[in-house]
């Protein structure tokens, strides 16, 4: 029967019973057993005054002492065998738990493979594979996979700052320098975007402001051109006026002629248009009024010289318009009145060629192709 204490522990010291406790003695010859004491677990049947310690013992465990059977030698194996179990056992232990451990944790970082960029190129994703409907699987052997993506090329040396650098450091200082570079490229460029952006809006801005002033221009261009055809057209017509010559009144009625003699004069010396009071009197012909104003018996009265010297003597007007400076055929020189030494309203007209003497105005007017 195995014992339980350990192999390592020391052998039970039994009291002495009477045998050699350092193995067989020489004679060979076993002494014997002492008897072992009667077992009375709380000794309840006993006299408490039988025996000389009773009174130290009384209601106590009494335990029979552990007989030692084996020889000394036979108890030293036994503790030898015991030992190697243990520290096998203890091995065992070792390796199953060395086996439950986890693996050991991989390196934080590795310094940096020259030759290989940091980021991988794009890879092309693969072509959507066709819907198959749901249904009975089958095989078609004509159907082809498609071809996988190409391989990505490795980075040449443009590609990768730090091809053909085998120091770390070196690799770091070349991608950091790379790195540098780039932003001012990127910088220079966006500056060179901009001042293209800004170049392209003042042209877009001059080129509006240019067709502004383009169309300003043509229209100035246009009116000079306009007001310079009216005005070689207003000359063009007063030239014809200048040249033609016009009724003195529209619109009229012919009352004493030239040469007639009446109670109020011996001599009639003009022709008479009657109209009412107020209708306009116009120049027969361009020219200068040289006098108007009052003049005796012909009332308020107007005298227009032409070119050629012949006055023409405006007699009897209610208001005089133009009392100076240069007029035109047509232009409105007085209105009719009934001023002066006459009985009715109406405009009486005097030709005087030269300033001189009048003569009959009808004949004057006919031969200036006005007729009366």
């Amino acid at each position: 029967m195995a014992s339980n204490q350990p192999a390592y522990a020391p052998s039970p010291v039994a009291a002495p019973t009477g045998e050699w406790p350092f193995g067989e003695r020489d004679d060979e010859s076993p002494r014997p057993a002492a008897s072992a004491p009667s077992f009375d677990a709380y000794d309840q049947g006993s006299d408490p005054g039988s025996g000389p310690d009773d009174a130290g013992t009384r209601g106590q465990l009494r335990l029979p002492r552990q007989r030692t059977g084996l020889p000394a030698r036979g108890a030293a194996v036994g503790s030898a065998v015991l030992g190697i179990a243990a520290m096998a056992a203890v091995g065992t232990a070792g390796v199953a738990a060395a086996a439950d451990a986890p693996p050991a944790a991989p390196p934080i970082s590795v310094p940096d493979a020259p030759g290989f960029p940091d980021a991988l190129p794009p890879v092309a994703a693969p072509a959507a594979q066709p819907e198959v409907a749901v249904g009975t699987p089958s095989y078609d052997p004509s159907a082809v996979s498609p071809a996988p993506a190409p391989a990505p090329a490795p980075a040449s040396a443009q590609d990768s700052p730090q091809a053909g650098v085998t120091d770390p450091g070196e690799a770091l200082r070349a991608r950091i320098i790379g790195q540098v570079t780039r932003q001012r490229e990127a910088a220079a460029q966006a500056e060179r975007d901009a001042a293209a952006a800004q170049a392209a809006k003042e042209a877009a801005a001059q080129k509006v402001r240019d067709q502004a002033a383009a169309a300003k221009a043509e229209a100035e261009a246009r009116a000079r051109a306009a007001a310079e055809a009216a005005a070689k057209a207003e000359a063009e017509r007063l030239a014809q006026l200048a040249a033609s010559y016009v009724k003195p009144v529209a619109s009229y009625t012919l009352t004493t002629a030239f040469g007639e003699t009446g109670n109020m004069w011996a001599t009639h010396t003009g022709q008479d248009f009657a109209a009412p009071t107020g209708t306009p009197v116009h120049a027969v012909h361009s020219g200068t009024v040289t006098s108007a104003g009052w003049a005796g018996s012909y009332g308020y009265r107007v005298v227009l010289r032409l070119d050629d010297g012949t006055e023409l003597w405006y007699c009897h007007l209610s208001t005089m318009v133009a009392t100076s400076g240069q007029v035109t055929t047509g232009d409105t020189i007085g209105r009719v009145g009934a001023t002066g030494n006459v009985p009715d309203p109406h405009l009486h007209l005097e030709v005087r060629p030269g300033g001189g003497a009048p003569i009959d105005p009808v004949p004057w007017l006919y031969g200036h192709d006005v007729a009366v």
